[in-house]
């Protein structure tokens, strides 16, 4: 492993140790309408095995316990499943499993499961081609591959929402583009890929209380906020309500299928 991959691993540990309670608390994301179109991407079946891969507290995996045969979670930070088997005690769910691991060489068979997911992980991977190639490797032939996360519209807003979003969780890598993530679908031979959008809408403070920026970087975001209100340079539709800055993250859902000639590939990568 490379000092940048080891030191990316200890920011995502360290940030997520931190954030575990307060992600699975916020109520953005257990955000019902996103869960509807989640659900509907992934065509979950009485008899299906998924994987969700970067699971955090297992609010998704819970949700596809419900419905699916048997549902596998995996994270690399412990406190995040922690916080999952306790959302599955809670829920009194008998049919999930979980792993602390590493998301970039999955601890699975290939052809193990016939759901594989991920929800908001990809902006904090070096390369998210390794890891997509890694969910179509486990991926049964027919089975469906969902990757979910924020996405950036020009190279001009890129630039300066992940300027943002590293000053408030040091953990951000980069949010890809719609059309690079396309093409990591193309790379990683799955076929049949289809798109789905939501916004999601949340408020700075809560967001920043939810966080762990570095000394003096929450102020330095706040201000960045403050002055896209009514430009929208980031992207994020920031304005606004009772004296409080709302923004809205746009996610995209994309969704695909291994078929049974798939060869897997690593796609190249450039990221930073």
């Amino acid at each position: 492993m490379t000092k940048e991959a080891e030191g990316q691993r200890r920011l995502i540990v360290d940030q997520f140790t931190r954030q575990a309670v307060p992600f699975r608390q916020m109520p953005a994301h257990s955000d019902r309408d996103a869960f509807r179109l989640v659900l509907s991407a992934c065509q979950l079946k009485p008899d299906d095995l998924v994987l969700d891969v970067a699971c955090g507290p297992g609010l998704t995996a819970c949700a596809f316990a419900e419905v699916a045969a048997h549902v596998t979670g995996i994270d690399l930070t412990p406190a995040m499943i922690d916080e999952a088997r306790s959302l599955q005690w809670e829920k009194s769910l008998g049919n999930v499993a979980w792993h602390v691991g590493d998301v970039t060489a999955l601890p699975f068979p290939d052809a193990a499961f016939s759901v594989v997911f991920t929800r908001y992980s990809f902006h904090h991977l070096l390369d998210p081609g390794t890891v997509l190639a890694e969910m179509v490797r486990v991926a049964k032939p027919g089975g469906r591959v969902v990757v979910v996360d924020v996405y950036t519209s020009s190279p001009q807003q890129a630039e300066l929402y992940n300027q943002v979003e590293k000053l408030r969780d040091p953990s951000h890598v980069r949010a890809l583009a719609l059309d690079e993530l396309r093409s990591l679908f193309e790379s990683a031979g799955l076929t049949g890929a289809s798109t789905d959008f939501y916004n999601l809408d949340v408020s700075l403070e809560q967001l920043l209380g939810s966080s762990f920026p570095s000394a003096g970087d929450a102020d330095k975001v706040r201000q960045i906020f403050a002055h896209d209100i009514g430009t929208d340079r980031l992207g994020v539709s920031a304005r606004r309500v009772d004296g409080e800055i709302h923004f809205v993250f746009p996610i995209v859902i994309l969704a695909g299928r291994k078929t049974s000639g798939t060869a897997v590939r690593t796609a190249g990568s450039d990221h930073h």
